[in-house]
């Protein structure tokens, strides 16, 4: 019986880290699997190890953080000698899992990486770092393996999980109709993002492009979904700011892209969640300065919206920093929806991006690798 042990990070890696131990458990009834994470790794049956809970740290923030973060990597070695487990699979998060990998390689465990680290975001930064730590990097955008390959690491090309989350297709009519949005005029998604600092630094850069499109088309509606991470309170103080009414829907962002005919979207995996739903899209992006200066001078990448990175090529804008402003997003979402050669093709070139993204059953394939290394 094979004895496998999930780390996660992010309440994010907790739902791929909960479909991986479905998909494990669906190939073999009587794999063992023991995990740190959240509440969907435990409803999918993995054996949360209670003392070693999912810890989510993003950036250092004081002293207190660098000691939990010592005794955290203290624990995780502990975990790891425990036992002999037959593979380790940690899933996102590389700002602490690499670290606890060089642990779970130092105790001789087989190691696996679901949704590998960035290599191509940060040149060699980290590519010696994984070389040395993981034994098998399990990817999720198609041009990541050739960067793995490159870089002598095992890999395969698992899929991306979106498309096992986001239907193949949605009625819009009904969507809108149980939004209340009604049927004539365009609709205009906001994504302004699920973290604290983007919604506060982005959604009156939203706001204010959506005043903007309402005083040229009075019929256009507006409908903006809410991350589970973002708080009534922040979300409210913000749009009560605006003149436009907008229609909050939570957890929902996949229908709520159905039903709009463009999306403002945040940097991050939602321009890629668009894509795949097939709705044209506006990326908008601000850091802090100091944090964009060093990322200026760390990220080496032409573009920083999947979507482009995908297609190999400029398919969406991205307004980042001093071109993300309100009137930048406005002069945008008329050159696309006022123009219908430039709608369509941007509605074709996001289907190309959904189809080299693979196919659904991306859980599935990396379970097959872990368990045929677990068995052999």
């Amino acid at each position: 019986m094979a004895r496998i042990l999930i780390i996660t990070g992010e309440a994010s890696g907790d739902l791929h880290g909960a479909n991986l131990a479905k998909a494990l458990r669906a190939k073999d009834p009587h794999v063992s699997l023991v995990g740190v994470g959240g509440a969907a790794m435990e409803e999918a049956g993995v054996q949360l190890v209670k003392e070693t809970r999912r810890f989510d740290v993003i950036g250092v923030v004081g002293p207190s953080i660098i000691i939990a973060v010592i005794k955290r990597l203290l624990a995780m070695r502990r975990l790891f000698r425990s036992e002999r487990w037959d593979a380790v699979v940690f899933i996102d998060h590389p700002g602490l899992n690499l670290r606890y990998a060089y642990f779970a390689k130092a105790a001789g465990l087989r190691v696996f990486y679901y949704i590998a680290p960035q290599i191509w975001a940060w040149g060699g930064v980290r590519i010696h770092l994984i070389k040395s730590r993981v034994d098998h990097a399990l990817v999720i955008l198609p041009f990541e393996k050739a960067i793995y390959d490159r870089a002598g690491i095992p890999c395969t090309f698992v899929g991306h999980p979106l498309l096992d989350a986001v239907e193949s297709q949605y009625d819009a009519k009904s969507l809108r109709a149980s939004f209340n949005l009604t049927s004539e005029g365009r609709v205009i998604a906001l994504l302004p993002g699920s973290r604290t600092r983007e919604v506060r630094d982005l959604l009156p850069i939203l706001l204010e492009a959506a005043e903007k499109l309402a005083r040229r088309e009075p019929k256009t509606q507006f409908i903006l979904a809410q991350a589970s991470t973002i708080q009534d309170n922040l979300l409210w103080s913000l749009l009560r700011q605006s003149s436009v009414p907008v229609t909050v829907v939570k957890e929902q962002a996949s229908e709520v892209m159905a039903v709009a005919d463009l999306a403002l979207v945040a940097s991050g995996t939602a321009t890629l969640q668009a894509a795949v739903v097939g709705t044209p899209l506006i990326l908008v992006y601000r850091l802090p300065p100091v944090t964009f200066v060093l990322a200026c001078l760390l990220v080496r990448v032409r573009w920083i919206g999947l979507v482009n990175l995908v297609a190999g090529r400029t398919v969406v804008p991205e307004l980042v920093q001093f071109e993300a402003t309100g009137q930048r997003v406005y002069e945008e979402a008329l050159r696309i929806l006022e123009n219908r050669v430039v709608y369509d093709v941007m509605k074709r070139s996001l289907a190309k991006v959904r189809e080299a993204l693979g196919e659904p059953g991306a859980s599935a394939r990396a379970a097959e690798v872990v368990l045929a290394a677990c068995q052999a």
